[in-house]
């Protein structure tokens, strides 16, 4: 069965890069980013995974625990992640799953058969501490990920799970945000004291709550 937003993650146990890992015990109360790769020693995911290590900083002031798939060997992953960090100038600090037998790329889906019998599409999942799936992009092999947009996506989520607003097009870290259906607007002083805007009826504007 397909998985879906709002489902429980599958768990899995996996040999890595960095041993073998419980997924579940190694996110502990983390949100989490895992993403597939169609293989070792290929451009487009050298550059990505590159980016990611370049981004640790950003990914762990968000609690978000990083981790990359590929059906290739553990030995295979050490021997590209020395090529990834000499070519990217960079040191790859998450773990890479060798996910060998395609296990765990058939779980989540991250096999298409149409796009390629044996290699993974770019699939990506963003994974909450309740271990639910908030949110899952699919590139094809051909195109690279845009990891500002990663980025900007979970400070959506993280935002939205804790207020009752929602984030609008574009919308970046700082900007306003969109107060939901939910909430009457004769009550949104009361939730969102920083002041609102009623656009329309049903589109009321605040600044963010939490900045």
């Amino acid at each position: 069965m397909s998985l879906r937003l709002g489902d429980l993650a599958p768990n899995f146990k996996a040999k890595t890069s960095q041993g073998e890992i419980s997924f579940y015990d190694y996110l502990g109360d983390s949100w989490a980013v895992l993403f597939s790769h169609p293989a070792d020693y290929t451009p487009v995911c050298t550059t990505e995974l590159g980016k990611t290590a370049s981004l640790k900083n950003e990914f762990d002031k968000r609690n978000v625990k990083v981790l990359a798939l590929s059906v290739d060997s553990v030995e295979s992953h050490k021997g590209w992640i020395n090529d990834i960090n000499e070519t990217q100038n960079v040191e790859v600090n998450f773990p890479i799953i060798a996910d060998e037998n395609r296990e765990i790329a058939e779980m989540y889906g991250m096999m298409h058969p149409n796009a390629s019998e044996t290699f993974t599409v770019r699939s990506l999942f963003i994974i909450d501490p309740d271990k639910k799936i908030k949110l899952m992009i699919t590139y094809p092999a051909s195109t690279g990920r845009n990891f500002q947009e990663i980025l900007r996506v979970i400070d959506s989520l993280q935002l939205t799970a804790n207020y009752s607003v929602a984030t609008p097009a574009d919308w970046k870290e700082g900007e306003d945000v969109v107060v939901v259906p939910a909430i009457k607007t004769e009550d949104i002083p009361a939730k969102f004291p920083k002041g609102h805007r009623v656009i329309k009826p049903y589109l009321r504007m605040t600044p963010q709550p939490n900045k």
